[in-house]
């Protein structure tokens, strides 16, 4: 990982632990206490300025933002692990399908990605303790994670892949909720009936710089799925 998107992650962390209002280190401390240049912390909070997570006052210094103080990482609102292990439950990932293809327009744009970009397809039944409780299909540009394999994720959960094994993070999702019905094949997977109403989820992840790392459809089932957001007001 380069020194700036270091910095930009430790500061994170820092800004977590403080108040709002609270003035952080001037830039000279932080090339002092990080080891790194001028430029580089710049960088690094204008990116944190971007997010909102700090606020510059010209001629006071910068401030920690109050809308983003003391928030949980976005990982863990986002990731089906960690809720499911919140609520008291073993989360289980059983991978039905993995390989690479061509993304067709859809995928293209949703992941920004050029026509025919080749793209990591997984498709995994997601469950708490032995309940099935989604069917998830994830789609990943191929070009810059190609060190994900089936194996590799047969052994942790995507987003510690993304973070330990790829040298990216998640700093912002969208999700999009509606309501749907399953298919055949889904019903199959999630012991339900076919047509039977489920909860659409559609997921776009990005990282440090807003590039889309991660495009997710998933189908839950309305009777079973559990999902709790914490949010701090502004």
């Amino acid at each position: 990982m380069s020194l700036y998107l270091q910095l930009v992650d430790q500061l994170t962390k820092e800004i977590s632990t403080m108040k709002p209002g609270d003035r952080i280190p001037p830039e000279r401390q932080l090339c002092e206490d990080y080891k790194v240049s001028r430029t580089t912390v710049r960088n690094a909070i204008d990116k944190l300025c971007q997010q909102s997570l700090l606020t510059r006052i010209q001629g006071k210094g910068t401030f920690v933002s109050k809308a983003n103080v003391n928030k949980e990482d976005l990982s863990n609102y986002y990731s089906f692990t960690k809720q499911t292990q919140k609520i008291g439950k073993v989360p289980k990932s059983i991978i039905l399908d993995f390989h690479i293809e061509k993304a067709n327009k859809e995928i293209a744009e949703s992941l920004a990605i050029n026509f025919e970009d080749l793209v990591i397809k997984m498709t995994r039944l997601r469950k708490a303790d032995d309940d099935p409780m989604m069917f998830e299909i994830t789609y990943i540009p191929y070009e810059n994670f190609q060190n994900i394999s089936k194996e590799l994720l047969s052994k942790k959960a995507l987003y510690d892949i993304f973070e330990q094994d790829c040298n990216s993070k998640i700093f912002k999702v969208n999700e999009k909720f509606s309501v749907d019905r399953i298919n055949s094949r889904q019903a199959k997977y999630l012991n339900e009936k076919k047509d039977s109403p489920c909860l659409k989820i559609v997921r776009k992840s990005y990282d440090l710089n807003g590039t889309v790392i991660e495009y997710t459809i998933s189908y839950a089932r309305a009777d079973k799925f559990y999902y709790e957001n914490t949010y701090s007001p502004s």
